[in-house]
């Protein structure tokens, strides 16, 4: 069973923390049993998903929101400090957050459950090899292993809950399952000559391993660093040997690069139009479907899908997506 990762708290100390802390119910409490925080919208949604009704989840990050560069508020600083536990992505993706985040666990449990995905399975830059891709919720398959880590962590805090624990992250894992089995069915029906996923930043690598299609990124796997004119010009170079005729945009990254890149192979005598906007580094509007870690990956793999000449029902795999069909003229 994949083991998630306490950040550098004692097994025995956690234990402790567990069972000091408040009264747990039974099966369906009046109130939730556990009060915690969590960093980025996917990993709330996660442990929203397996949590259930014992527990409270407050999300720091909303749509849109980029955590490469998210820095905490007061009130960030004051609802981590009182949570039972903080739930986070780790790989250095919440750069801003991480000096913070190794004060509080010494008083709380702080949970990386990115770092539940195994090494080996973890994708690095080449001139970087100690920095893992910390995008790992763009595949199912290893995004289970975050879930997994979820689960865990939540029948540590709460052993009365385990049941249901264990009940609703297997559902959810089931979930994953047939999500990835849509995707799979999507993408394979993409030409190979138009397999080519352009985006704004490097954050597609799982997605793209996963699926079997190429994946660049005109910044890097963070949004801090910059693309510079050689850069675009090499795209610029490929969009037209390939034919590549559509890129992508990011609802948490400006889109200033792809508008240059878009430029630049006009230029040249080469239309590529914008065959969408993508989710990667949050997910959509609160309350919908696309608000959703299910809806978005929904959402990334019939937008993509459709741009690049594949097939994929508009509304996606269970007919719930709002708009898929975005492409500009």
């Amino acid at each position: 069973m994949p083991r998630f990762r306490f950040l550098r708290r004692p097994a025995a100390t956690l234990l402790l923390l567990a069972l000091t802390a408040s009264p747990v119910a039974a099966e369906s409490p009046s109130s939730p049993v556990l009060e915690v925080v969590a960093t980025t919208s996917m990993v709330a949604d996660a442990v929203r998903e397996v949590g259930g009704e014992r527990v409270a989840v407050r999300g720091l990050m909303g749509p849109g929101v980029d955590p490469h560069l998210y820095r905490q508020t007061r009130s960030d600083v004051m609802a981590m400090s009182r949570a039972d536990a903080v739930f986070w992505n780790g790989l250095n993706l919440e750069v801003q957050l991480t000096e913070l985040l190794a004060r509080l666990e010494a008083r709380r449990p702080v949970i990386a459950v990115g770092e539940a995905v195994p090494v080996e399975a973890r994708l690095a830059d080449e001139e970087y090899p100690d920095q893992p891709d910390p995008h790992v919720w763009m595949d199912p398959g290893r995004w289970r292993h975050a879930v997994i880590a979820v689960r865990d962590a939540l029948i540590e805090l709460d052993p009365e809950g385990a049941d249901a624990y264990e009940v609703s992250a297997q559902a959810y894992l089931e979930e994953l399952e047939a999500l990835d089995a849509y995707a799979r069915e999507a993408l394979a029906s993409i030409p190979e000559q138009t397999r080519v996923l352009v985006t704004a930043h490097d954050a597609f690598g799982y997605f793209g391993e996963a699926y079997d299609i190429e994946v660049l990124g005109i910044q890097g796997f963070s949004t801090e660093s910059e693309a510079g004119l050689a850069r675009i010009e090499s795209l610029v170079d490929l969009l037209v040997e390939r034919e590549i005729g559509a890129l992508f945009v990011e609802t948490s990254v400006s889109d200033r690069n792809v508008r240059a890149l878009i430029e630049g192979a006009a230029a040249v005598g080469h239309e590529v139009r914008i065959g969408g906007e993508l989710y990667s580094d949050a997910m959509g509007p609160e309350g919908s479907y696309e608000g959703t870690w299910l809806g978005m990956l929904d959402h990334n793999v019939t937008v993509i899908a459709r741009a690049l000449g594949g097939e994929a029902p508009e509304a996606g795999r269970l007919g719930r997506l709002e708009d898929a069909g975005n492409e500009e003229p």
